[in-house]
């Protein structure tokens, strides 16, 4: 993108609050965006060059929706923490193994998704987040899904295609979530808690693809219950 370009989309997004800069090969902000902290609604800087988010990033206090999918983000800086307002956040497709505490910060956040990264540990900054209602993971490395779980406020989860192997039963005290997706993982029949079935609030369960058949969770105490929940869904559907 040139800078007459860069210059236009900057005019624009004056105007509209809304900047699209993708595809841009951009590794650092132009000096351009200073113009816009103060009224910059949407900024989507997908499909570039960047390694680490700038610092700057902090002082646009009004941004409502972020895109930082396909760039070659190692780190997000703790001042993202700042953007209180922000209430989608895409980092999908990076190189993010790590993610900042000052995530919690962001209260207003709605929308998460952080798929082909290369994250760890479940990420429990995003607990307590009143609003939020999806958090996506797909294509993480994620192990494990920790007891603290259950402070977490999302209505779908999605697990695809990670290394879970261990699942605390305490995923059933998640006060809102009803889809939970753990398709391609590590996980044995012997893995999934009973409590998921009979005491949670999850009524799509999606297993494919892991270390047993699907067909066997029918054998786990709580199976009758947990298909109530999925039939009662699916009637309201038709």
């Amino acid at each position: 993108m040139g800078n007459s370009g860069l210059k236009q989309h900057i005019e624009t997004a004056q105007k509209t609050g809304v900047l699209k800069v993708s595809q841009g090969k951009l590794n650092e902000f132009p000096p351009g965006f200073k113009q816009l902290e103060s009224s910059l609604r949407t900024l989507d800087i997908s499909d570039n060059k960047f390694v680490t988010l700038p610092n700057e990033i902090s002082r646009f206090m009004q941004l409502r929706h972020l895109n930082l999918s396909k760039n070659r983000l190692s780190k997000i800086p703790d001042c993202i923490g700042a953007l209180t307002k922000l209430e989608t956040l895409n980092a999908s497709y990076n190189n993010l193994s790590t993610l900042p505490r000052t995530i919690s910060n962001l209260i207003n956040l709605k929308q998460v998704n952080l798929t082909d990264n290369h994250i760890k540990d479940f990420p429990l900054m995003f607990c307590g987040l009143k609003h939020l209602d999806v958090l996506d993971l797909t294509k993480n490395e994620i192990t494990s899904i920790p007891p603290e779980v259950s402070g977490l406020n999302v209505t779908e989860l999605n697990l695809n295609q990670n290394q879970v192997a261990h699942i605390s039963g305490q995923i059933a005290d998640c006060p809102r979530l009803k889809t939970l997706r753990l398709e391609e993982n590590c996980l044995q029949l012997s893995a999934i808690p009973p409590r998921i079935l009979a005491d949670s609030r999850i009524s799509n369960f999606s297993i494919d693809g892991n270390l047993f058949e699907s067909k066997q969770l029918a054998s786990i105490a709580g199976y009758d219950s947990y298909m109530e929940r999925y039939t009662a869904v699916k009637k309201k559907m038709f």
